[in-house]
Formats: structure tokens, sequence, C-alpha cells
């Protein structure tokens, strides 16, 4: 993003996509000379000669005003109380149903329509819907509606109406989601029994919304829009990737798809015949103390708990080390038989001594086994040699000697390494994409805060 010397936006980086931003979609706006109000040391008198002036919401540029949520309403309505119906023919938007600060028609339930009672409660285009019941993390969760077709909205939701004449609809909603907004949204909310409640009569005379002129509302709008369709391609990039990278997975790992010369059945042996049982405890040396997430793979109790959670067990942990595997025996719903992770980028690490951990043979490459284990190979094997359910302690119930007798395939080794590199290019590719959509994820909140206090103005 670039900025002249007063500290406009100009416009985004052309090539936004290459470098995690958006494309070049807005151009910004004239008047007093701006100033970035994050710079320290400002008086308000220097301020004011600036053109910004102090409000309830802090200083703000003078041309904006500061109004209650309710001032620039036309309506706020309850949705339906009504039951969802296999024979349904309107879709109905429940608390489910936001997505990054729209609706979202995936997953949507469908509502018997009632022409005569229900013809009030169809959603028009740029309606914003607010979610007043849910529990605490989501209560507040805002959207607005920019889709085509008949829906409508269910109980749970409020719609609100917002003047067009003063207000750009997506203008509010973008303050509505900004997170200093949610934050002062969720204090006014009351606990209920297993949910919290915000009433919509008292959020529409207790919020106070900034208020620049509306083509500068609409400008604002139109650069975070920018962003957020970067944002929707990368994910989209990122879901046809990691799709893409699933259908190799499952070609190349079960051998329906062989490397171009290589032919022939895979053997298949037992996992004991190519790994072995580590049994080395902690030596009391220094060593990252790590625990296995089903979503992340080995990472540091620190990084995960904000502390070492091991306590007195820590001298019982496993001492494994890099290219080591470890089975935690622990259900979740990504893997419901337990995850088996390999131990990367770092030389050594403590893990829970109730993990079953393995270390390869020079027989095999391991990148082809950290990849099949990832695709759920073992799967079906264990769920045959799992004695009952969870214990007491949320571990399956895994036994060494049964889990070191289940099989694996054993293709060519060279074989094995063309498909590991394969796969993990195919997983690099989808880590850049997600890094790349971290970065717009964050250049966007950055955007929000600069331009939604008037720190940074458009033209």
């Amino acid at each position: 993003m670039k900025r002249n010397a007063d500290n406009e936006i100009t416009h985004p980086p052309p090539d936004a996509l290459s470098k995690a931003g958006p494309p070049a979609e807005a151009s910004a706006k004239a008047g007093p000379p701006p100033v970035d109000l994050s710079k320290a040391g400002l008086s308000a008198e220097a301020l004011a000669k600036a053109g910004y002036k102090h409000t309830p919401l802090g200083w703000l540029p003078k041309e904006w005003e500061v109004v209650k949520l309710g001032k620039i309403l036309l309506k706020s309505q309850y949705g339906l109380s009504v039951p969802s119906s296999p024979e349904g023919n309107v879709p109905i938007f429940k608390m489910n149903n936001f997505d990054n600060g729209k609706m979202s028609k995936d997953g949507v339930d469908f509502v018997v329509w009632e022409e005569e009672l229900m013809e009030a409660f169809v959603l028009e285009k740029l309606d914003i819907l607010f979610n007043r019941t849910n529990s605490y993390e989501l209560v507040g969760k805002t959207g607005i509606f920019d889709l085509d077709g008949k829906y409508t909205f269910a109980s749970y939701l409020v719609r609100f109406q917002v003047n067009g004449k003063f207000c750009s609809p997506l203008f509010v909603n973008y303050y509505l989601n900004w997170d200093r907004c949610q934050r002062k949204i969720k204090a006014i909310a009351t606990k209920g029994v297993s949910q919290v409640n915000i009433n919509p009569t008292s959020l529409k005379d207790w919020l106070k919304i900034p208020l620049p002129p509306l083509p500068e509302q609409q400008q604002i709008a139109a650069i975070l829009s920018a962003w957020d369709r970067a944002i929707e391609r990368t994910q989209a990039l990122i879901a046809a990737k990691e799709e893409r990278r699933r259908g190799v997975m499952q070609r190349l790992l079960t051998g329906k798809v062989r490397v171009k010369g290589f032919e022939g059945a895979w053997r298949e042996v037992k996992v004991k015949e190519i790994f072995s049982l580590i049994e080395e405890s902690n030596d009391g040396l220094e060593h990252t103390v790590m625990t296995i997430s089903a979503r992340f793979g080995l990472i540091s109790q620190k990084e995960k708990f904000d502390r070492v959670i091991a306590g007195d067990s820590l001298k019982r942990y496993t001492l494994i080390r890099a290219g080591d595997f470890a089975y935690n025996k622990g259900n979740s719903k990504l893997y419901e038989m337990g995850c088996i992770y390999r131990l990367e980028d770092i030389e050594s690490a403590l893990v829970p001594f109730v993990y079953i951990c393995f270390r390869p043979s020079g027989k095999i490459d391991s990148t082809f086994y950290k990849h099949w284990f990832l695709a759920h190979g073992l799967d079906r094997q264990l769920k045959k040699i799992i004695t009952s359910g969870a214990r007491g302690d949320g571990l399956l119930n895994v036994n060494k000697k049964d889990f070191f007798n289940l099989k694996v395939p054993l293709p060519p080794k060279e074989e094995q390494t063309i498909i590991g590199e394969i796969l993990s290019k195919a997983d690099y590719e989808v880590t850049l994409l997600q890094k790349k959509l971290e970065a717009l994820q964050a250049q966007k909140k950055g955007l929000m805060q600069q331009l939604l206090t008037g720190k940074i103005r458009v033209k």
C-alpha cells in the first residue's frame, strides 16, 4: 500500500495478489491534511490543527459525526421462530451461517414457506444480520446479506436495515465486525443458563458509531472489500489445492497410480519390520517439551498451553529425535483413531510417555510414511485392535505389541522417495498459500484499525 506525503492512501500495490495484497481497486480522499494518530507526542492543539476533534470515541476527523446505532437504522426486526423441515422450500439463516462478515448459504436449513405469515421476513440485499443469542465467543457476530434469491432468518438473529441516504451498509457492517467494536458489543451481553444474550434495543441506544461523510464511507468499504475479495480468492485456491492434494495422496499412497518406471505389487510388512520402539526416557538435558495436536502435529507445550503442563511426569517423558514418529492415542474429530506425526525442524523433544514412539530403519524413506500415516493409513487396522472405547484419560486402548504387528505397504525405496517428494511439494504449495492468507488477513486488520478511526484518510 502506498501513501503520499500527507499519509493518505493513494492505491494498493498493483501486483497485490503476488504480494499478499488485493488488486488496485481503491483510491483515496482529499481533505484536511491527515495525520497518523499512532505517532506519539501529538497534543490536543496539534490534533485540532490537523483537522481532528475529540469525541466519545476518541480523536476523529472533524468532518465525522458520532451517532447511536439506532439513529442510522430504518428497521430492526427479530427473525422467525419456525422449525426447519426436510420439505422446506426457502432457506433460513441461523446462528451458524455467518462467515467473515457475510451470510453464507453453506449448510443452511429450509422452512416451509407460508406467504401471508412470512413475507415480512424476506431478506433484502444489504440487510445486516446480528446474532443476539449464542455462546460468549459467538454472540454479536454480524453479517451482511448480499446473495440472490429468497432467504429468511431465524429468531436468534436480528435484521438491521441501514438508512442508505446517510450510511453505507457495507461500512456499518465492517465497523460492527471490527474487533474493537465486537469487544464493546460483548461488554453488554447478559449471561443465561447456557448462552449469553444481547438486547438489540439496548444495543441501538448504547452503541456509538463513527460516521464519515457518505462518499468516504463508500471508499473505506471499497478498500476493505478489495481485501476481502483477495482473501476469498486465496481461500478458494487453498481449498482447490487441498482437494487436489487429497486426490494425489489417495492414488499414490495406495499404489493405484504408480511412479513411472515402477511396476509390480507392493509388499506388505509389519510395522515392527521397518520401525523400532523408542523406550529412551528424559535424560535430564535441555529438550523442547512437546505434545501432539491433531491439526498442527508436534508442537511445544508452551506454545499450545502457554506453559509446560507435564508436571512431575516430565521425568518419564519419552525422548525422541528428529525423524522419529509419535502416535497420540487420543481420539479427535480429525483423527478418530489417533494421529501419528514425525518430529521435524528440531533435533530432539520430550513427549508424553503414553505416546507410542518409533524410529524408522534405514530401509525406508520416512517421508513416504509421514504422508501415509497422516492419510489415515492405519485407521482400519487400529479400529480392529482397540479393545474398548476411550479410557478415563481420554486415550484409546491400543496395545504396543498389537500396534507393531499392524501392516504397512513397502514400495521400493526409490519409489517411496519420489512419492514423498511429490506430496511434500504439494504440502509446500498449500503452506505458501496459507501464509499469504495470513498476511492478507493481517493487512485487513491493520487497515480497519487505520481507516475506521480516521487515522488514515481516503480520497
